[in-house]
C-alpha cells in the first residue's frame, strides 16, 4: 500500500510541475505540498487499514473543498 502512495505522490508531483510551468503558482503549490505528503506518508509504514481511512480522509476533504469552490467561489464563463 505504501508503494500506491507513492505513486499517487509522482502523479501529484507531475500536476505540480504542469501548472508550475503554465504559470498556476497557487495550484503547483498546493500540489507540492501533496506530493510531500503522500510521500512522507509512503514512509511511515503504517497498516493497510490505516492507509486506506487516510484516503478516504484525503477525499473527503477534497469533494468538500472542491464543492465549496465550485458552488461559491469560481464564476462560470469568466476567463483570466
Amino acid at each position: 500500500m505504501e508503494r500506491m502512495y507513492r505513486v499517487l505522490g509522482f502523479w501529484t508531483g507531475i500536476f505540480a510541475v504542469l501548472f508550475l510551468v503554465g504559470d498556476m503558482l497557487e495550484a503547483s503549490i498546493l500540489f507540492f505540498a501533496q506530493t510531500g505528503v503522500f510521500v512522507a506518508l509512503s514512509y511511515l509504514r503504517l497498516s493497510e487499514r490505516a492507509y486506506v481511512y487516510i484516503f478516504g480522509a484525503y477525499l473527503t476533504v477534497f469533494f468538500v473543498g472542491f464543492t465549496y469552490y465550485t458552488t461559491f467561489i469560481m464564476v462560470p464563463g469568466v476567463g483570466h
